[in-house]
């Protein structure tokens, strides 16, 4: 009981910036979760953060987006569009920011608003470039074009996320 009680008087004698260094990483202090992609056209996704671990299954999609969840060392621990997720060497990430369009035919705007022209339309499991995002669109690129989608028709952005 006493133990219980002090932990919560740490956690109110500390505040906020308690709670904010909980949500970055220990080896990065970059934001978790976050989201990145796949550098490699092949990664090992393994049970813990080594080596030794057992091989789960592999990515084999370039550019894909994932969820950042967990730091160790040079391991990330990721997750897909899917919740399935493991252990990644950071050496197989980029930080260079791509989305996965969840809704088949998604019309790709010329401006971020839904009256505007279409300039393209998207499959479903389409990857895209993740371009400046606003509350509700984003910018796409996606096989030479570029164009305007809603948020929440994309995996690989947080729903709060704005990107200039």
């Amino acid at each position: 009981m006493f133990k219980h009680l002090l932990s919560a008087a740490v956690a109110l004698t500390l505040g906020a910036g308690a709670v904010a260094a909980a949500d970055r990483g220990p080896i990065t202090n970059l934001p978790l979760p976050r989201y990145v992609s796949m550098k490699a056209a092949e990664g090992n996704v393994r049970r813990g953060p080594s080596l030794s671990h057992r091989i789960d299954w592999v990515y084999k999609r370039r550019d894909m987006p994932l969820q950042i969840t967990a730091e160790h060392g040079h391991w990330r621990r990721v997750r897909d569009r899917d919740g399935a997720g493991g252990w990644v060497h950071y050496s197989l990430l980029s930080g260079v920011r791509t989305v996965i369009v969840e809704q088949d035919m998604l019309a790709l705007r010329q401006r971020p608003t839904q009256d505007s022209p279409v300039s393209a339309r998207l499959e479903l499991g389409v990857i895209a470039r993740l371009g400046e995002c606003g509350v509700t669109w984003c910018e796409l690129t996606a096989s030479g074009y570029k164009g305007w989608a809603p948020k929440t028709t994309l995996w690989g952005v947080a729903p709060d996320e704005i990107r200039d």
